[in-house]
């Protein structure tokens, strides 16, 4: 197959609107464009607010271990971020100690009292988003405690209790109020409806705290205090476990959220999913996120393309100066190639991906080099538009599609420490500000909106719809990369960004492999690519004429905020490379 390319043209090009898209909670706060690559040779914290990653830092100096500074940053996040992450949501890690990559499920489960229609309106149709949001009802058992727990009890080089005092001391002294926390704070028209929140987050006039107010949180510090000193235990049972089933249960729009719910939580070590691109060894995070098979699918794809055609070698395509001048742009065919593959990576997911504990989910079959192959074939010079789920070898179960809004929103830490080890966290309470249900100084999520709102189609089931004890299907995507001869760590890598965060992720792993840019460069290159419905830009950062060049190959190009948050440490030569995502307000640090 070769590629056509459409001559360029000078004029705006006619845009299609998005489609099917709902707008993005986690909205854009600026652009900065004073980032820089970040250099260390023993240890590095990455993470999306300078807080955090100083704390991470203050315990990777303390001879700490990566998930040791992993729990630092989330401590600190659930105060200093609290639209995106916190203890009151989940998390998925992978963890490299040097020999061995593991993965742990700390995803938020559904309670013993959700029902599988617990989202059709009376009409039989499913919620408008913010009704099923809001309220007791969308909150899961969060999970990122156990999670971290389990993993510090196996890698943990510093006591748990040590852990929490950078975040104890900030709840106590306050911190100031960033431009981004003001600017998600003033977008969010429901936080006034919650006295809690209302309270904490807004004036007494009912706008939002001013940039550098000193925000203080005595009750978050509280809780933080306990879980330091009792371990999880100290938020999965009593005062705090008691107070978030009664917030949940009190809320206008109640949920089924019981101390039995809580208490039984159990995070989950699974296998982590790997497989080879070109030279490198790529593992991500298994069901029940999606995040790992679709991008190992999207690469693996990509590599049957140049196993065709040397042509299609996306090594052969670098981004090239924008013509507006700002910064790299990706070239036409390689956004057009990535965009098809994830395409179909899409389509699978939405057919095959959920909780594999209720659903079984052949990920051998999935990301099978021979079906890899069979799927690129079906990519040409033009946009196949809409792709359909292939048929893996050994899929065997009828399912219907899940249908669900393809919705966006989370963090990302990563961290490498002294003693060789890395680790790659994403953290979320799914929306903005998840269920805006606080108690007890945090957030609790709306995870249970990440289920199928419709539970069957045409007498089949949905893999993703809701079951007493499941967990949501999930797109984060905690990535890391090997050398795969030497089996040496090449890169910890992920991002925030809901549904699209397989698209960033995509994007940072190929910037990085295939055009050899610096982690900070992968980072700020434009946002594309397509999760089977418009192929996205990233507004703003794209030409007129490379617009007009995809929409020639049939593409219905929607040029829209893709508001990323990716972190990226890489192995180089003396030691570490960091980057961090200049859409947000991140930053990477290393000695």
């Amino acid at each position: 197959m070769a590629l056509w390319t459409a001559g360029c043209s000078t004029g705006e090009p006619e845009l299609h609107k998005p489609s099917e898209l709902p707008p993005a909670p986690e909205i854009a706060s600026g652009l900065r464009t004073d980032m820089a690559p970040v250099h260390a040779t023993r240890h590095m914290a990455a993470a999306a607010n300078p807080l955090a990653t100083e704390a991470g830092q203050q315990i990777l100096r303390k001879g700490g271990s990566a998930i040791d500074a992993a729990i630092a940053m989330q401590a600190v996040l659930a105060l200093v971020e609290p639209q995106s992450s916190g203890l009151g949501g989940g998390a998925f890690i992978l963890y490299w100690d040097g020999k061995r990559v593991q993965a742990y499920d700390g995803r938020e489960t559904a309670p013993a009292g959700a029902t599988p229609g617990m989202f059709m309106g009376a009409e039989g149709q499913p919620m408008p988003f913010s009704e099923a949001q809001i309220g007791g009802r969308s909150v899961g058992v969060p999970g990122v405690l156990r999670a971290l727990e389990m993993a510090h009890q196996q890698h943990g080089k510093l006591p748990w209790s040590d852990l929490f005092l950078p975040a104890i001391k900030l709840a106590s002294e306050g911190f100031p109020v960033s431009q981004r926390l003001h600017t998600q704070i003033a977008a969010d028209r429901f936080i006034a409806g919650s006295a809690e929140m209302a309270r904490y987050f807004l004036t007494p006039q009912g706008q939002a705290l001013p940039v550098g107010t000193l925000l203080k949180n005595p009750e978050l510090a509280r809780t933080l205090q306990k879980i330091a000193s009792r371990g999880a235990d100290g938020f999965y049972q009593g005062a705090v476990a008691q107070a978030m089933v009664d917030n949940v249960r009190s809320h206008p729009r109640a949920g089924t959220l019981s101390l039995a719910d809580i208490s039984g939580y159990q995070a989950r070590e699974r296998t982590p999913v790997c497989a080879d691109y070109k030279q490198w060894q790529v593992c991500g995070m298994p069901p029940p996120s999606s995040g790992g098979v679709a991008v190992l699918q999207t690469l693996g794809i990509l590599e049957a393309l140049q196993d065709k055609s040397p042509a299609l070698d996306l090594a052969s395509m670098p981004p090239v100066p924008s013509s507006s001048g700002a910064g790299l742009e990706p070239s036409p065919s390689a956004v057009h190639l990535i965009a098809e593959a994830e395409r179909l990576a899409y389509a699978d997911r939405a057919q095959y991906l959920a909780d594999s504990d209720f659903v079984p989910v052949n990920v051998k079959g999935l990301t099978d080099k021979a079906y890899f192959r069979t799927r690129a074939a079906l990519i040409g010079d033009k946009s196949m538009g809409r792709a359909e789920a292939g048929v893996p070898a050994g899929i065997n179960l009828a399912l219907a599609p899940d249908r669900s809004p393809l919705r966006i929103s989370t963090s990302h830490i990563s961290a490498v420490d002294d003693q060789g080890g890395a680790i790659a966290m994403t953290t979320s309470v799914e929306a903005a500000f998840g269920s805006h249900v606080m108690t007890q100084g945090f957030i609790l999520n709306n995870q249970l909106t990440d289920f199928s709102f419709i539970p069957e189609e045409n007498g089949k089931p949905v893999a993703n719809r809701i079951e007493p004890g499941k967990r949501p299907r999930s797109s984060m995507a905690p990535t890391l990369v090997f050398e795969r001869k030497s089996g040496e760590l090449v890169a910890t890598i992920g991002s925030p960004g809901g549904s699209q965060i397989i698209e960033y992720v995509n994007k940072s792993v190929v910037g990085l492999l295939d055009w050899k840019l610096n982690p900070q460069d992968a980072i700020s290159l434009p946002n594309f690519g397509s999760r089977n419905v418009d192929t996205e830009l990233e507004a703003g950062r794209f030409s007129p004429a490379l617009v007009q060049q995809l929409q020639d190959r049939g593409h219905k190009v929607a040029l829209i905020e893709m508001t990323s948050g990716t972190q990226i440490i890489v192995r180089d030569n003396n030691g570490w490379v960091g980057g961090a995502d200049p859409r947000r307000e991140g930053t990477a640090s290393g000695d």
